[in-house]
């Protein structure tokens, strides 16, 4: 009788605990929707004269600004924050040069947790709204090198006397698994080809510091990207390379603010107030400084088009995935297969831009949306740009487009598969006091299992399907590029290479960015200016989005990303241990600038 009480009152306090989530979630949509069911005229914003775009950019920038309710919120404060996406950014700041009503655009920086692809183009578009004759004004209390790079395209750099500049060379740090597998008596089982002698991904799982094919590797791409952020400053600066990396070397920025005035790295030293002074004077403004955010000034205008003409832009952002699932955090070949196919059967589509920003991810799933993608170049011109990331399986979907299109410090290449399954035997056994028998009805019944280590017989048979595998990518890429498979393997062999190397190489056809790669799809469709971008798969609207979240922890990951900021990388590190097991063709690392 003393155990059923002990049993409802479990339940009864579960149900009442599950009721109140409930309704405190229903409580919050509630308010998130009457929030945003206004009406379109409510809605959009009217850009006052004399005002100036104000970007912030202190976010990790998507490729497409996403219409979701809990991206936008900052959970520790409870308040709404910037989430624009990079297209929107692009169009924004091309409105802004005709916009009579923006005087010019500030930007107030301190960090930018984004790559530096995503900055590149998002610079090169500020070196083109210069040719318009507005200003460009940047402010911050302290620069990191991300935030230079970007703020080193402005006509006036302030920053307060007490700041700093974060000055300091580019490093990439790699987590290591081995001592802690070596504690808990976990052993990672790991299959590699006989040529992936670059494919690092699986090296901190039997390594504990980098081999030297990996160094060697990372070497070139750090001092390539390096050598990118070093010449964009030195041009709008005047201010040699040399010079820079001895500063750098130095760390002479990180103390003093004078120098950064003395070296010429900025115009002014100014406090909050002093900025915003010069602001009016630059616009004209006698009273308050009328500033205008990227969010509410991409309300402010519509793009008319009345072309039926269409150049469909497809974005494949984030690891790759086998089957269904939310494509706005990652890759899912079901979902991106239907999007492919549906462009290339809309007679209004007359050519395809797919951009690709993937570290890669599952074979399987490369080759599902690669089988896709040929279909659809076979019937119209299929152009790739390429973000941040196009390695790996983000290669493999890249590999056969008519023409590549690539940012200098895009990370691409690492043509290599590898298969990783853990062996936790003496975890469970030693460590945790559990054992294991089975009854089964062939010999290799209980493949997969994480409770006893691979047989000779299935390590080989694995060892078999990842050569099988890499066969099939070499193949892939030599009859995209038209090279010779021999060649493909020895500029692969899972090295990852920098957008600026890998046009040498032939990997790509180009170094552009995705407005370049739309341009030059029109003109290999013969539209000439006839024809009108749609961005796919469609958006979301907010509604479903707020339907979808009740089923998912979306907010919980949003809200544990904004808290940890550059340290989520080391949460996903560890999500990975869970996620990259089987045949995979992935990035063997992920490169945080800052």
């Amino acid at each position: 009788m003393k155990f059923s009480k002990v049993v409802l009152a479990a339940f009864v306090g579960t149900l009442i605990a599950l009721l109140i989530m409930f309704f405190v979630k229903v409580g919050v949509y509630s308010a998130l929707i009457a929030g945003f069911s206004k009406s379109p005229s409510e809605t959009s914003t009217v850009v006052k004269p004399n005002s100036v775009l104000l970007m912030k950019l202190n976010y990790e920038i998507p490729d497409r600004t996403v219409d979701d309710p809990f991206s936008s919120i900052d959970f520790n404060t409870m308040e709404t924050i910037e989430t624009t996406g990079l297209n929107e950014i692009l169009r924004n700041i091309e409105h802004a040069k005709t916009d009579p009503n923006i005087k010019g655009i500030y930007l107030e920086l301190s960090s930018i947790p984004t790559s530096a692809a995503t900055l590149q183009e998002i610079r090169s578009k500020l070196m083109e709204f210069k040719e318009s004759g507005k200003f460009i004004a940047c402010y911050g209390e302290m620069y990191s090198q991300s935030a230079y790079y970007m703020a080193s395209v402005a006509d006036k750099i302030w920053l307060n006397p007490e700041g700093m500049i974060d000055l300091h060379g580019m490093a990439s740090q790699i987590m290591f698994y081995k001592r802690l597998f070596d504690k808990l008596d976990i052993e990672m089982q790991i299959v590699r080809g006989p040529n992936n002698r670059f494919k690092s991904a699986v090296e901190p799982y039997f390594l504990e510091k980098m081999s030297e094919a990996n160094r060697e590797q990372m070497d070139k791409l750090l001092g390539t990207m390096w050598g990118q952020i070093l010449q964009g400053i030195s041009e709008t600066r005047n201010i040699s390379v040399e010079q820079l990396n001895q500063i750098a070397d130095n760390l002479e920025l990180m103390t003093d603010a004078q120098k950064a005035l003395e070296y010429g790295l900025v115009d002014q030293l100014y406090f909050k107030d002093q900025v915003l002074d010069e602001l009016k004077s630059l616009t004209g403004s006698t009273k308050k400084l009328n500033a205008v955010g990227n969010a509410n000034y991409a309300k402010s205008y519509k793009v008319k088009n009345p072309s039926k003409n269409e150049v469909a832009v497809i974005y494949a952002s984030g690891q790759i995935f086998d089957g269904k699932g939310n494509e706005d955090q990652a890759i899912y070949s079901e979902n991106l297969s239907k999007t492919i196919r549906k462009a290339r059967e809309d007679k209004d589509v007359k050519a395809v831009v797919l951009r690709v920003n993937s570290p890669g991810g599952s074979a399987l799933a490369s080759a599902v949306i690669g089988r896709e993608l040929d279909l659809t170049r076979e019937v119209k011109p299929l152009i790739v740009s390429m973000g941040n990331y196009a390695a790996s399986g983000g290669y493999w979907i890249s590999a056969k487009g008519d023409y590549i299109f690539a940012d200098p410090t895009t990370l691409t290449g690492s043509i290599g598969v590898f298969g990783t399954f853990p062996n936790m035997k003496g975890f469970l056994n030693d460590k945790l006091g559990l054992t294991f028998d089975v009854a089964k009805t062939n010999e290799n019944a209980d493949f997969g299992s994480v409770a006893e280590p691979l047989t000779q017989f299935q390590y080989a048979k694995l060892q078999e399907n990842v050569v099988k595998t890499y066969d099939e990518f070499t193949q892939r890429v030599a009859e995209g590029r038209g090279m010779r498979q021999t060649y493909v393997d020895s500029i692969g062999q899972g090295r990852v290479w920098a957008g600026a190397d890998a046009i040498e190489l032939g990997l790509v056809d180009q170094l552009g960015d995705m407005e370049d790669a739309i341009a030059f799809a029109a003109e290999r469709a013969n539209l000439g200016n006839d024809y009108k971008v749609v961005e796919m798969p469609k958006a979301k609207d907010f509604f479903t989005r707020i339907m979808e979240s009740m089923n998912k922890t979306d907010e919980i990951d949003a809200a544990l990303k904004q808290k940890l900021g550059v340290y989520y990388h080391y949460v996903e590190g560890l999500e990975n241990l869970q996620k990259n097991t089987g045949i995979q063709a992935r990035m063997p690392f992920d490169l945080i600038i800052e």
